[in-house]
């Protein structure tokens, strides 16, 4: 993706994940209906139930000065107590550890890079933060921010997020989330048209960190 692109995505998600944190109880409903409220506090506490959630992902970026889509395969690791592990199989090998104290970029060699090196790859980096407040269920800050639609049940639901803001409409057009028991797709549009596509498999809770996983979050 060239750096342009890159910059707008990653900018339109630094501005989402500082949205994603506790709001207010007296704003929680200005962006969305009493029925929509219901079933967006059912989604939230239904994500909430995990302590950890393990699943592969496909991204895929449409964007309007290329003519095929971007597509990167990885998995991730979420877990409540300790942060985000988002790794990128292909096109290439590279992993994002996004805890309390920091970002740490680790190559496929398995050297841990410090925060600054990690810079240049915020995008993903963004994405793994965002997606740590949506799978640890805190979407209550949304209703000041977006005008917020959901619809279908517990089960299966779907939410449309669009910004209210002017500031945050500049450069971004709405979001779209698909799930049930785990969040299985989620969809972001720009305002120029383009489009990141994110599709999660295999999704399954963790109770316990892997040796593995202890290692990356820097335990071991």
């Amino acid at each position: 993706m060239g750096t342009l692109k890159r910059r707008a995505v990653v900018s339109a998600l630094i501005v989402l994940q500082a949205l994603w944190m506790p709001a207010r109880a007296e704003t929680a409903l200005s962006g969305v209906s009493t029925s929509d409220a219901a079933l967006v506090s059912q989604i939230t506490a239904r994500l909430a139930r995990a302590k950890g959630v393990r699943a592969r992902f496909t991204q895929t970026q449409k964007l309007a000065a290329m003519k095929a889509p971007l597509v990167s395969v990885g998995s991730l690791l979420f877990f409540r107590d300790r942060g985000v592990i988002w790794q990128v199989d292909t096109p290439y090998r590279k992993t994002w550890v996004i805890g309390d104290s920091g970002i740490v970029a680790i190559d496929a060699g398995g050297a841990r890079l410090s925060n600054g090196a990690a810079q240049g790859s915020r995008g993903a980096v963004e994405i793994a933060k965002m997606m740590r407040a949506m799978l640890g269920g805190d979407l209550s800050a949304l209703y000041s921010q977006f005008d917020v639609e959901a619809s279908g049940s517990q089960s299966r639901w779907q939410m449309r997020l669009v910004p209210r803001q002017p500031q945050i409409a500049q450069s971004l057009r709405a979001i779209q989330m698909d799930g049930g028991d785990f969040l299985k797709s989620l969809s972001i549009t720009l305002a120029n048209g383009d489009v990141t596509q994110f599709d999660f498999s295999g999704s399954e809770e963790v109770d316990e960190l892997t040796p593995a996983d202890q290692k990356n979050f820097g335990t071991r």
